[in-house]
């Protein structure tokens, strides 16, 4: 049976990496039946819009969306993502963003004394509400007495099963769930937070259960990584400390991510966290791995598991042995290292 996942390629470098995450999926010989979506800045620049108004209509069918990046310096920030990427999540209910955090070996890691025994976190992220609710507005516009709300958003529901979804993968793995909040200060939203997971722990005796607030845990993540295993955390929060878990398994080009509704037939949307990076688009000297890896992340969401596993040992392989990009000590191209991949993975 045919998967049929829609190719997002996006802006900068997004065609590059993921072009890349195409030919090792290719490789793996699995019946995929590709689309090309052509949504992104070049389409706002033409329609006013990230993408189409019928958007959902065109998703229908699909059963996976491999994304490469959505940004561009001629559109704001906050119109690219609030018309593409956070419109996606909400409007799916893509309420979990899975994002591993390994440090692979033959990969430089910053940290002193640290290598790949220490670094080995995964991030579940809430990833609809929170701080990225979208609620709130600006009144007096230019005006001393100009005012702006951001208002977070967290419901029990939203809370429920997003810290359910992190105790179920911290039984699978090393049995330690951190929780991530700052409710000493904010007193309502991650008072419940922490609520929550008090009562969904008893569900769970088997895994140990702490509560952090999420400044102690940025420390701890560069002090002592290796005590940490599965953390779960609001949409903000979350966010930065995994691109704080980025950089210490090797820079942003390393970093994966999955934005899935676990228990429902929706699709999911995987990508690279690392942006357009426009700086270097269009060089060829984009890290790939990060597209590969959140590649490996959809063939496990179609259920692909054997294919996923040859897909992740082929490119820990390529990070121990090399072909490189220069971000991660090498001076391969993105294509170089792309075509290593894939190799590997023909090779079996």
């Amino acid at each position: 049976m045919s998967h049929r996942v829609a190719v997002l390629a996006g802006d900068g470098v997004g065609p590059e990496v993921v072009g890349e995450a195409r030919k090792a999926l290719d490789a793996l010989g699995l019946p995929i039946d590709w689309a090309e979506l052509p949504w992104g800045s070049a389409w706002y620049h033409e329609h006013g819009r990230m993408m189409p108004e019928d958007w959902e209509g065109e998703l229908d069918g699909f059963q996976a969306v491999l994304l490469g990046a959505i940004g561009d310096p001629s559109v704001p920030d906050h119109v690219s993502l609030w018309g593409s990427i956070l419109e996606l999540r909400q409007r799916l209910d893509l309420w979990a963003n899975l994002r591993p955090c390994r440090l692979l070996p033959g990969i430089p890691g910053p940290l002193a004394g640290r290598g790949p025994d220490d670094f080995d976190i995964l991030f579940v992220r809430e990833n609809t509400e929170g701080e990225y609710a979208g609620v709130g507005g600006r009144a007096h516009r230019g005006l001393p007495t100009e005012v702006a709300l951001e208002t977070s958003v967290f419901t029990r529901a939203g809370v429920e099963r997003v810290v359910r979804l992190a105790f179920e993968c911290a039984a699978q793995r090393r049995g330690l769930l951190t929780s991530a909040t700052k409710s000493n200060a904010s007193r309502f939203g991650y008072v419940l937070w922490d609520e929550v997971v008090v009562e969904i722990a008893g569900d769970f005796p088997g895994v140990r259960v702490e509560r952090v607030l999420v400044d102690a845990l940025a420390a701890r993540m560069v002090r002592s990584p290796d005590s940490l295993d599965v953390v779960v955390a609001s949409n903000l929060f979350a966010d930065i400390l995994t691109d704080l878990g980025a950089a210490i398994q090797g820079g942003m080009g390393m970093a994966a991510s999955a934005n899935i509704a676990p228990g429902t037939s929706e699709l999911g949307i995987f990508e690279p966290v690392h942006g357009s990076a426009p700086d270097i688009a269009g060089q060829g000297v984009a890290n790939p791995a990060g597209a590969i890896w959140s590649a490996v992340l959809m063939l496990e969401h179609l259920d692909e598991a054997d294919a996923a596993a040859r897909l992740l040992g082929a490119l820990e392989d390529v990070c121990r042995d090399g072909p490189r990009t220069r971000d991660v000590g090498g001076s391969a191209t993105t294509r170089e290292v792309g075509d290593a991949v894939a190799a590997r993975v023909a090779a079996g």
